[in-house]
């Protein structure tokens, strides 16, 4: 009798310790506007945490009704709170290189280049001098500049200085005399820009790549600094999920190492760069998921950049006769690539900028995908389209990646760069929505600003922060808030089949959130680019 009894007792004991455990939580968070971005838009005042996770949310009475305990209660005082935000395009990686070499973002003129290339120099004396963050276009002379300033500063020191926008380089005599290149040699897709038979020191596109073999390779703790580096900035913007828009076998693999050991927090949704060994290697490994990690897409690129006139045109530019830009690769290797990754599971994310590159792009997926459902492929950038090819844009196998402020940063001279009637289908944000009911919204930093609320302002006002111009660029074009907040949550989310598990604040999914001051859905859309992230949680642990 005594042994049943001691066993009576023990189960009761269990009994009520299971019961605590159902009914303990992580953290409940109370008093707040917790804007969910689930089916119908709905805003919560309460939310209870559990194992990384949402446990509960709604009204402060359904939370109270469940009963639950936390040593952790936290009164929101009203505050705001949205999802994590997602950048459904950027270069995370690149970025935090970036940070480690010469910032030319914002320089008004070539002067102001060698200036800051000596600044730089003169600090670090590097033995070879990486930049990047000139525009030309932002420059009263308008023109790309030539090599010989820079090749009479640094006769013996190579020089790479990158545009903004990735698609054109300036270097000096010793970097193209370490890459082997003069005036005859060979390329295809891009430029090597000669004048009166003399190389200018300007390389557009594809023959880049020939002096960035002969970089110096960053070391390991380099690398570690720019991912850290970067997470730290992203962080203090409320970003939760960055999608990193191509990368190396060595460096996905740094960033899964670091974050299984903790010290990477932030998820990435990585695009592997379209290299043979990388093909060979993911294409045949299969998909790579893990909490903070997702390996399932290739990122090709079909053409250049507009502001180099490298976006490839079915007709020639305004403002260049007889130019037309150019595919990166022929129309034949980019089906055979296409067709390959449309044989496994992997995703396909396109590089896209001139309406001829988007018709390949597009017709091609279409071939491929049309018996293929839930394929998602995605068009990164889909900049200029031609009226009759938005038709291609689906939900289901086709999608549009846009970024905003390309269009509130280019707007001051792309109409010179592809006349008044092909300006009509540019960055035409709400056609492609009406398209393919979905928009996935990101930044393409360091292109363009880390910071997403210009991806939203941009989205919204289509115009700069300073207001211009009146009434927006293309206004037609213009989304609204709430179609823009999808864009930067659960549309990236779905766009990188994550939709089950992030992009929203419903029971279940990862609570990864951030926290405002002030209510970005219904604030003076001016003050937008200024908000200030209170706090940036990413599976309940509050990382800024």
């Amino acid at each position: 009798m005594k042994r049943i009894f001691f066993l009576l007792i023990v189960l009761v004991l269990v009994s009520c310790r299971n019961e605590n455990a159902d009914n303990y939580v992580d953290a409940i968070y109370t008093n707040g506007n917790i804007y969910t971005v689930d089916d119908a838009f709905s805003v919560a005042t309460a939310m209870a945490v559990k194992d990384g996770k949402v446990f509960a949310i709604g009204t402060q009475d359904e939370i109270d009704a469940l009963n639950l305990k936390s040593d952790s209660i936290i009164d929101l005082e009203g505050q705001y709170v949205y999802p994590g935000l997602i950048d459904a395009h950027c270069h995370f990686y690149r970025f935090g290189e970036q940070l480690q070499q010469v910032d030319l973002v914002g320089t008004t003129s070539y002067q102001e280049v060698l200036d800051k290339v000596k600044a730089f120099q003169d600090k670090n004396n590097k033995s070879y001098i990486i930049g990047r963050g000139w525009d030309q276009n932002d420059w009263d002379v308008k023109e790309y500049p030539t090599k010989a300033e820079l090749t009479e500063l640094f006769p013996n020191t190579p020089v790479a200085l990158t545009r903004i926008d990735g698609h054109a380089m300036i270097v000096n005599q010793a970097a193209l005399d370490l890459a082997g290149i003069d005036e005859q040699t060979a390329f295809s897709g891009g430029d090597i820009e000669q004048i009166n038979g003399q190389l200018t020191g300007i390389l557009v596109d594809n023959p880049m790549e020939l002096i960035e073999k002969t970089f110096p390779a960053a070391s390991r703790e380099a690398d570690i600094e720019a991912l850290m580096d970067a997470q730290e900035i992203n962080f203090s913007y409320g970003l939760t999920t960055v999608d990193d828009a191509g990368l190396n076998r060595n460096t996905i693999e740094l960033i899964d190492s670091l974050q299984q050991a903790g010290s990477l927090k932030m998820k990435i949704y990585a695009m592997v760069s379209n290299t043979p060994e990388n093909l060979d290697y993911y294409l045949d490994k299969g998909i790579i998921k893990t909490d903070r990690l997702n390996v399932r897409s290739i990122k090709f690129y079909a053409d250049g950049a507009l502001g180099s006139r490298g976006a490839a045109m079915k007709e020639e530019y305004s403002d260049r006769e007889n130019h037309f830009g150019a595919l990166l690769s022929s129309v034949e290797d980019f089906k055979k690539t296409a067709e390959r990754i449309a044989a496994t599971d992997y995703q396909m994310n396109t590089h896209a900028i001139g309406d001829s590159a988007n018709v390949v792009v597009l017709k091609t997926y279409r071939e491929l995908l049309n018996d293929m459902p839930d394929r998602r492929w995605r068009v990164e950038h889909a900049q200029i389209i031609s009226p009759a090819d938005f038709e291609y844009f689906d939900r289901d196998r086709i999608l549009p990646s846009v970024q905003p402020t390309h269009a509130t940063s280019d707007m001051y001279w792309a109409q010179d760069r592809v006349g008044a009637e092909r300006i009509k289908g540019a960055y035409a944000y709400q056609k492609l929505l009406d398209q393919s009911g979905m928009l996935a919204l990101g930044t393409d930093y360091p292109v363009e600003q880390v910071n997403p609320f210009l991806t939203f302002y941009a989205a919204v006002a289509r115009q700069d922060t300073t207001g211009y111009p009146e009434g927006g660029f293309n206004p037609q074009d213009a989304i609204s808030r709430e179609d823009a907040l999808r864009g930067m949550t659960i549309w990236a989310a779905y766009s990188n089949f994550e939709e089950e598990e992030k992009g929203s604040l419903e029971k279940g999914k990862s609570a990864d959130f951030m926290i405002l001051k002030e209510d970005l859905m219904n604030m003076p859309i001016q003050n937008v680019p200024n908000l200030k992230v209170v706090g940036t949680y990413i599976n309940g642990e509050k990382v800024y």
